[in-house]
């Protein structure tokens, strides 16, 4: 499978790149790409809720009346949850949400997410630019001449780029990350998928 290389004004350069078969042209696992979307969005889950328990509250253990003969039901101390103040009866406490996942599993779900955008065509090339200032007019211009202005954009870059990412934060349904940051999560988040030349070439020599 080849992919035309386009410039940052949408028009094809001549250049034509062709797609690994061992990452694009793989059979898709659907449930491979549940099991990591799931693991990564439980990673960003805080899990730091807390709500004190009985044991927790400050206050007197006393028993605050007599267990008969008073007419109303028995109570111990003042930490019980049924007064305002007490403790909370299996409250949330800080918890850890992330799980296990094969290095394999997490590898096959990414290739079948790259997969998807290349038989979709929802995957584009193009050649290696970089901006001489954080400008987002700019940034807002090369996504109008790609044709993504209304679509949930993921440009795809080869290392950190400062002027780049500072462009971009501010336009909505448009993210731009490194190749060493692609995850399944992103890759299906997105609408399109944008590679710099470049990031696709690493991409394809660590497969």
């Amino acid at each position: 499978m080849e992919i035309d290389v386009l410039n940052i004004s949408g028009e094809s350069t001549g250049k034509k790149v062709k797609l690994s078969k061992e990452i694009f042209g793989i059979e898709p696992n659907d449930h491979a790409i549940y099991l990591d979307v799931k693991q990564i969005l439980a990673h960003k889950r805080q899990g730091t809720s807390k709500a004190k328990e009985r044991s927790e509250i400050a206050g007197s253990r006393k028993k605050i009346k007599r267990q008969k003969g008073t007419g109303t039901a028995r109570f111990g101390d003042i930490k019980n949850p049924l007064f305002r103040g007490g403790g909370r009866v299996f409250g949330p406490s800080p918890r850890n949400y992330g799980g296990k996942l094969n290095r394999k599993v997490k590898e096959l779900a990414r290739k079948s997410a790259l997969a998807y955008k290349a038989q979709n065509k929802q995957m584009m090339v193009v050649e290696d630019f970089t901006l001489e200032a954080p400008k987002t007019s700019e940034f807002a211009s090369i996504r109008k001449n790609l044709k993504l202005d209304d679509k949930k954009s993921l440009f795809v870059i080869s290392e950190r780029n400062k002027n780049l990412y500072l462009s971009s934060r501010n336009l909505q349904n448009s993210k731009v990350i490194t190749i060493s940051e692609l995850n399944t999560y992103e890759i299906m988040n997105a609408s399109a998928l944008c590679f710099v030349e470049s990031s696709l070439d690493v991409l394809q020599q660590n497969a």
